[in-house]
């Protein structure tokens, strides 16, 4: 239906073995508890960026990549940016530091935490589409990244997250000026990279950019997101998306797709992965429900905040508060207990520097 994430010591090496698992099974499960949004340090961007690669490495935030437009806005005939900058918070009361440099300039790909630093798959430059993956991990006080096998095709624009040991992602653009989205979806064994990236059952639906991905228990979720078709002038326009799917990912399971109950409203490029509640519901954070298209950009309103909860049990989508702002294409990142959307999208062309916890 359419509506358009001192090895000196016994006790240093046995606290690093229980931080690592902790932060496996929950680097794309991120559990959101009660409270109010905590507003930590800005980072250190007048512009701040969409669509970046964020996560934790060895118990630091991280923030990577994306783009904005730095000097003017794109109804100003601005052009947009991509950046390689890497952003590091040691302690949610600290104060950002650059922590070194991407490959290249890059942003809207799917990134995930692992035990050993942050996944950086897929995205695009000013250019094109890139297939490239590669993992941030530590290196003195700098992150350098650690190439590792690349998507069978360039995509940008989709959507993924880890169940147990397994990356999945679906979805996406696999060119800038595509006029149709992909459904393919692909899987990598953290425990055997070597392996590469193994397609699985396409989405059965429409393919779509900038859904929403989450995990409950077992199980892969996609959310929502924007189908692609040719407009008038040939260039892509965007299908509103209501529909959910659940991907069955279990050892031994039937490692298909079902269809789930519809969002209650459109939601694309909604903060991803979806954080899961204290009552083990997912959760999409905002995104844009397609309402506003066509608004001049000085009459935007934002995005909305509004927080639509799943839950599993009943296959039912019930409000469940408000976000700080409502922030778009943007990850979420499980960090020390809580849930971190870092930047991000506050109006169409307008970023934000501003790092909301809760």
């Amino acid at each position: 239906m359419t509506t358009r994430t001192n090895v000196a010591t016994i006790r240093f090496v046995s606290g690093m073995i229980l931080k690592l698992v902790v932060i496996s099974s929950l680097a794309c499960a991120a559990v959101v508890a009660d409270g109010r949004w905590q507003r930590l340090a800005d980072i250190p961007d007048a512009e701040g960026f969409a669509g970046s690669f964020a996560g934790v490495v060895e118990g630091s935030l991280v923030v990577a990549g994306g783009a904005n437009f730095p000097a003017e806005k794109p109804w100003e005939g601005g052009t947009k940016r991509w950046h390689d900058r890497v952003f590091v918070l040691d302690s949610p009361a600290g104060r950002w530091r650059e922590a070194g440099r991407l490959p290249r300039p890059l942003g809207y790909g799917v990134a995930v935490t692992t035990p050993t630093g942050l996944l950086c798959i897929g995205g695009s430059d000013e250019r094109s589409h890139r297939a490239e993956v590669f993992e941030l991990r530590r290196d003195g006080e700098h992150l350098r990244a650690i190439p590792l096998p690349a998507l069978p095709v360039a995509v940008a624009n989709m959507c993924g997250a880890v169940v147990g040991r397994v990356v999945h992602i679906a979805g996406g653009q696999e060119t800038p000026v595509a006029t149709a989205a992909v459904a393919r979806a692909w899987t990598l064994d953290l425990d055997r990279p070597d392996a590469g990236w193994q397609e699985i059952e396409p989405l059965p639906a429409r393919g779509r950019i900038l859904a929403a991905a989450g995990v409950v228990g077992d199980t892969f979720v996609v959310a929502g997101g924007a189908g692609l078709e040719a407009g008038s002038d040939g260039k892509a326009a965007r299908v509103w998306l209501r529909d959910a799917w659940a991907f069955d990912a279990a050892a031994g399971g039937n490692k298909r797709w079902r269809r789930i109950a519809d969002l209650p409203r459109a939601a694309v490029a909604a903060p991803s992965p979806m954080p899961l509640d204290a009552a083990g519901r997912l959760l999409v954070l905002g995104g844009d429900d397609g309402t506003q298209v066509g608004v001049k950009p000085s009459d935007h309103a934002g995005f909305p905040r509004d927080i639509l909860a799943w839950d599993p049990a009943a296959d039912a989508w019930v409000t469940a508060g408000e976000v700080a702002e409502g922030l778009v294409t943007t990850p979420t990142v499980n960090w020390d207990g809580a849930v971190v959307v870092p930047g991000g999208e506050l109006r169409p062309g307008i970023r934000s520097n501003r790092v909301w916890r809760r």
